[in-house]
């Protein structure tokens, strides 16, 4: 049985029953737009959950169960979470950090967190006895919609737009999904609030503008993000997690998660929390002492899953309550960065995911984070998720003669790599 109790608005507090609503709150809806978020029975789970519970349970974020929205038996579950915390000495010792870490989200079974959000809103909409799944997408989030609800037996329509990688097409149609363009973003939105409207649809991402994110059932599958960061760190929380941010959904839910753990007792600390950003929405409306999020001009970017010019009042409520920060990176730091992890930790993240830490090395560089401090950065998915953008800042593989000769002169052209002299 669910400890999940109902819903209630994050900006003006109304309580709501638990149902689907994909508009966020209603109240909030025509002045400045907010989402709602799942409230618990935490005297209840004070009394049943603890570190001694999870010793025993299996790796995936299904081991907090108790703080997750749906029904044991309505789980839908292909053995997500539990991802490695990487320590990352050697890119660490680059920027001058003694304890940089990288949260590895590609280990997901689609590759990405959005396996954490789709197993926890499509087994709410398993609950919900909804038959159809749909969202708007052009990557990471339309490709976990179509596996859960694959795994689900459910139907999934995914909404989206012509000029997204060939890659998530493929793993999209792969899953089953009904992948329709249309002909731009706020197009898709306008079908898929049609099908929900006419159809009753389970929504699973947001339509709305200005933006309220995604479902609240999904964002709390984020929380997980933080259970498992301080349980790998020993049961705390680090000086800062590094999130990139469009709508906020994992940047809200993984601060949820750190102040459920904290008030339960089992962390003594809360992180800062850091927005990356590529066009910086959030950093503009801490800029501006706002207490909404104003659209910012936004252009097509490498980091195109987090490209957009405006957020949500979630992710600026994290900020606030965080004392945290946000800031930009742009195309060619992301990008820079990308190579650099990969040929340095061993780890290929694609190019949104990898934008925290692009954002981390300005940061160090503007004496906002000390050398000593725990630095978490979650990299959102990986790198094969886009491979023609990687290809396209790496030099042309030179075709050699069989000789020696010839391959010190193309090894020594294309990477720069002198081999010894005869």
């Amino acid at each position: 049985m669910s400890f999940l109790t109902g819903l209630e608005c994050l900006r003006c507090g109304s309580e709501y029953p638990i149902q689907m609503m994909p508009r966020g709150c209603p109240k909030c809806l025509k002045g400045k737009p907010s989402n709602v978020v799942c409230r618990y029975d935490y005297d209840r789970i004070k009394k049943v959950f603890g570190k001694e519970l999870l010793s025993g349970r299996s790796g995936t974020m299904w081991r907090y169960r108790e703080l997750l929205p749906p029904d044991e038996e309505n789980i839908v579950s292909l053995g997500e979470g539990m991802t490695p915390l990487v320590k990352c000495s050697s890119l660490g010792k680059s920027m001058g950090l003694k304890n940089l870490y990288v949260k590895d989200e590609s280990r997901n079974p689609t590759w990405s967190f959005k396996d954490r959000l789709a197993s926890s809103s499509v087994s709410m909409a398993l609950q919900f006895g909804i038959q159809t799944i749909t969202a708007s997408s052009s990557g990471n989030h339309g490709a976990a919609n179509a596996a859960y609800a694959a795994r689900a037996g459910l139907d999934c329509v995914i909404f989206t737009v012509e000029a997204f990688p060939r890659t998530m097409r493929t793993l999209m149609q792969a899953y089953g999904a009904k992948v329709v363009a249309a002909p731009t973003a706020r197009d898709r939105w306008s079908l898929q609030e049609a099908c929900v409207e006419e159809f009753g649809w389970y929504s699973n991402a947001n339509f709305t503008y200005p933006p309220v994110g995604y479902s609240p059932y999904g964002v709390d599958g984020y929380k997980s993000i933080a259970f498992e960061i301080c349980e790998q760190l020993g049961w705390r929380a680090p000086d800062k997690l590094i999130v990139p941010v469009s709508s906020g959904g994992s940047f809200y839910g993984s601060w949820k998660g750190f102040e459920e753990f904290f008030d339960l007792g089992l962390i003594s600390n809360k992180p800062q929390m850091v927005a990356a950003e590529v066009f910086g929405p959030l950093k503009n409306a801490l800029t501006k002492g706002l207490d909404y999020v104003e659209e910012v001009r936004a252009a097509r970017t490498v980091s195109f899953s987090v490209g957009g010019g405006s957020s949500t009042y979630q992710a600026l409520k994290v900020l606030l309550e965080s004392c945290g920060m946000a800031e930009t990176a742009s195309d060619e730091e992301t990008m820079e960065m990308q190579l650099k992890l990969a040929s340095t930790e061993g780890i290929y993240g694609e190019a949104s995911g990898v934008l925290p830490l692009a954002v981390i090395k300005k940061l160090r560089e503007m004496g906002k984070i000390d050398e000593d401090e725990v630095v978490v950065a979650l990299m959102t998915s990986g790198g094969l998720k886009d491979p023609a953008t990687t290809r396209s800042y790496l030099p042309d593989i030179p075709l050699v003669d069989p000789s020696l000769d010839s391959l010190r002169k193309g090894l020594a052209e294309a990477y720069g790599y002198i081999l010894p002299a005869d």
